[in-house]
């Protein structure tokens, strides 16, 4: 069974001139579910985290100063978001929504997040709307059990995972992998394991091809036995941040070429859904779908 970490705490009001598109989180699982490509028994409210799982990746005094809601105005700024408590106990679920996402994708072969993909966020900072580190909490709870031995973070949002890589930097047991827009932000890129920076206006064939090599030779040299996926749809053409010219159908692929791997490989996989800021929401919410529905299709 495919199951989803959603609960109603990921819908966060924001000032109506606030650039990212909260309301696709309560869009979305509507329409998976108006369209029946799940059932309610599909979705899990992951609930607050025990805080031990977020002190395994981030800094101390950064996690007590962001529950404190005492960030400095300039830190604040540099998340994109105003700090309130409603903000923390949200990524708190969504941190927990990946977490326990992975407990289902080593039973099940995948398992999936309305949100997260967090990729922004240091150890010791948050910036570009993340405050902690979904993929990193989830990898490192996974190590820390001994669930598993060797992870690949494919990160194919249109900004690269600077976050990730810098957390994970002298970790070998994380294979850090992002394909990402060289001219776009973050402007000071940090090291991945493996960094493919892609010129603006790259379109599906060549975009496509890239990636089916390189993953290909990843799962090859990195032999992991744990993907997570960061699924971002600011690649699109219609992206307002992108500066890609990926179509929706090229999208979808790209999670075809992802998840098939995955599959025939048998390597459970977690996939969160990261960026997305196109103009036409339909186009937000339809290229998110399509990694649903390609979940399903796939693994089950």
């Amino acid at each position: 069974m495919l199951k989803i970490a959603w609960d109603k705490s990921y819908i966060l009001p924001l000032p109506v001139n606030h650039r990212f598109p909260m309301s696709k989180y309560e869009v979305l699982p509507e329409q998976l579910l108006h369209e029946g490509t799940i059932e309610m028994s599909n979705l899990f409210s992951p609930g607050p985290i025990d805080e031990r799982w977020i002190l395994l990746t981030h800094d101390a005094e950064y996690w007590a100063r962001l529950k404190a809601l005492s960030l400095t105005s300039q830190e604040a700024r540099r998340t994109g978001f105003p700090i309130s408590r409603a903000l923390i106990d949200r990524e708190v679920y969504i941190v927990n929504g990946t977490l326990k996402s992975t407990l289902f994708a080593l039973q099940y072969g995948i398992a999936m997040n309305i949100a997260g993909g967090t990729h922004h966020a240091f150890t010791n900072k948050g910036e570009g709307f993340c405050l902690l580190n979904d993929i990193a909490i989830a990898a490192n709870f996974l190590l820390h059990e001994g669930l598993v031995n060797q992870i690949l973070v494919v990160d194919l949002d249109v900004h690269q995972g600077n976050g990730t890589a810098q957390i994970f930097r002298h970790d070998p047991r994380v294979f850090t992998f992002s394909m990402h827009g060289k001219s776009n932000y973050p402007m000071v890129k940090e090291a991945s394991d493996l960094d493919i920076p892609l010129e603006d206006n790259i379109e599906d064939a060549a975009y496509l091809s890239i990636l089916n090599k390189e993953l290909n030779r990843l799962l090859e040299t990195v032999n992991p036995d744990f993907i997570f996926f960061q699924s971002g749809v600011d690649i699109l053409k219609t992206d307002k941040l992108g500066r890609l010219w990926i179509s929706r159908d090229g999208c979808k692929q790209r999670d075809r070429i992802v998840l098939n791997l995955a599959k025939q490989n048998n390597i459970p996989l977690v996939a969160s859904m990261g960026g997305g800021y196109s103009e036409d929401f339909r186009d937000i919410i339809e290229a998110h779908a399509n990694t649903f529905r390609l979940a399903q299709e796939i693994f089950f």
